[in-house]
């Protein structure tokens, strides 16, 4: 009978999974981290388990934190079972399962006291969080937009902050005051220069209320850039089964990931840090070609299977590639457009790394969804595939394929699949889309006209005619005949 995970039941599992050799009980925090969702258990969280593990660095434990409904629900889950998780890594092959235990507390969400109590506390040397893409408050060029709602809400009653960047600046004002130093501040978001876009944000908010604590903060903290890789889909009542069935463990929250994951790091940590160099995190001077190579080759990648597979009808990534034009397409643009734009990244072949994520994407385990990697393209597209369009605008290379790829992300946002069935709503700015995407199906100039989303792109002669051609083509030929002909071409 399967046992429901928690400390009292952690060493009576199965032996098909492996759990935390070392004494929960003696973990002392160093890290608040905010944003406990599966990206961060199986990415930050897994490599400290594997530290700890390894008998080190026991005083680098993690505290949850958070602002969202979904942190609360995720608090109170993870309280249920002490703050453990089931890891289970997929390969097509195998799998692997382990209990990961390197969270010993959750911050109550909505508790603005206890937390900033929390980050003002000297033995925390690290505040991290991965708040998602769109969580930064950045306009289409990447700058810091102090006009959103929450922010201004946080820049009239600094005291009482909302925002993860409000919290943090409230818990480094206390830190100040009482002459403990700064913390370091760790984005582990999918984010270009992430260090630079949360400083942004951080000393963005702080201006707002007191410029003299903002310019403090530039000079005194620090935020290194970082890559995170690692697809991770969410978890659902599959997985949920899966664990029970597969591993006799109760979990609410499992977390499912493929075997492959990548931690690229500025060593530039002057609070300290725990030495995640010793399982596998690379530490490097300029993070900047690693970020350009994941964020333009995979997640450019998962952009261009996305919104073909999504119109088809396609649920799952792995079925994606098993269709013959969707990988076709993909592996067209990657080589012929995507490729040319990245630029050498240290002791890596592009063509090597381009084969392992065609090979990643394929895994049929990992069950990740098409619905997923079609989310927020308003946010993605301006990080994941606008730059490549850009950088190929300015050479005065060909456009054709990255044109489809926008174009098909135009014809879903129109809201119905090819075969008209409703697409439901997929984006945080889903009911601005949709009208636009539907006057862009007459006049495809519309569409591009989203100034905060295409930049100055957009006055690409070029890049408005291959659009405006793969737009046109998509709705008088459909999805399947458009790749063929781009394919084929």
């Amino acid at each position: 009978m399967a046992e429901r995970l928690s400390n009292r039941t952690l060493h009576s599992l199965g032996a098909a999974l492996s759990v935390p050799a070392y004494d929960r009980a003696a973990l002392t925090p160093g890290i608040v981290h905010f944003g406990v969702g599966n990206f961060h258990r199986a990415h930050q969280a897994y490599y400290l388990d594997a530290l700890f593990n390894a008998g080190r660095a026991h005083d680098w434990a993690i505290v949850g934190a958070g602002v969202m409904p979904s942190d609360a629900r995720m608090r109170d889950t993870l309280a249920r079972q002490d703050y453990l998780s089931t890891l289970v890594e997929q390969e097509a092959a195998s799998n692997r399962a382990r209990v990961i235990g390197p969270m010993t507390a959750f911050l109550p969400v909505g508790d603005t006291d206890t937390t900033i109590a929390a980050l003002a506390d000297p033995a925390i040397r690290i505040v991290s969080l991965t708040v998602t893409e769109g969580g930064y408050f950045v306009d289409s060029n990447g700058a810091f937009d102090p006009s959103a709602p929450a922010i201004a809400a946080d820049a009239r009653t600094p005291d009482h902050p909302q925002t993860v960047f409000g919290l943090i600046i409230a818990g480094l004002a206390r830190r100040r005051a009482a002459g403990f130093a700064p913390f370091t501040v760790m984005s582990c978001d999918n984010v270009p220069h992430n260090g630079v876009v949360t400083r942004n944000a951080v000393t963005g908010l702080a201006r707002l209320s007191d410029p003299a604590f903002a310019d403090w903060i530039a000079e005194n903290v620090a935020f290194p850039n970082g890559m995170v890789d690692r697809i991770t889909p969410a978890t659902g009542e599959r997985e949920r089964a899966m664990t029970e069935r597969d591993y006799g463990v109760v979990d609410d929250s499992p977390v499912f990931c493929e075997a492959f994951t990548q931690w690229v790091l500025e060593d530039t940590f002057p609070a300290g840090r725990p030495p995640l160099e010793a399982v596998g995190v690379q530490f490097v001077p300029d993070v900047t070609p690693y970020e350009n190579m994941k964020l333009r080759i995979l997640n450019g990648g998962h952009a261009v299977i996305a919104y073909p597979a999504g119109l088809l009808g396609v649920e799952y990534v792995h079925e994606a590639m098993a269709h013959p034009l969707v990988r076709a397409f993909f592996r067209k643009v990657e080589e012929n457009q995507i490729l040319p734009m990245v630029p050498p990244v240290p002791d890596t072949d592009l063509n090597a790394y381009l084969d392992s994520i065609e090979t990643r994407f394929a895994n049929p385990k990992i069950g990740d969804t098409v619905r997923r990697l079609c989310l927020d393209g308003s946010n993605r597209q301006p990080k994941f595939i606008i730059p490549t369009i850009a950088d190929s605008v300015k050479a005065g290379v060909d456009v054709a394929g990255l044109a489809l790829e926008s174009a098909l992300w135009c014809r879903y946002c129109h809201g119905t699949t090819q075969d008209g069935q409703t697409i439901a709503p997929n984006d945080p700015n889903w009911d601005r889309l949709v009208p636009v995407a539907r006057a862009a199906r007459d006049d495809p100039a519309a569409w591009l006209a989203m100034e905060d989303i295409y930049g100055p792109v957009n006055w690409s002669p070029a890049f408005q005619q291959a659009f405006a051609a793969a737009l046109r083509a998509l709705w008088a030929d459909g999805v399947e005949a458009t790749l063929t002909a781009y394919v084929n071409r």
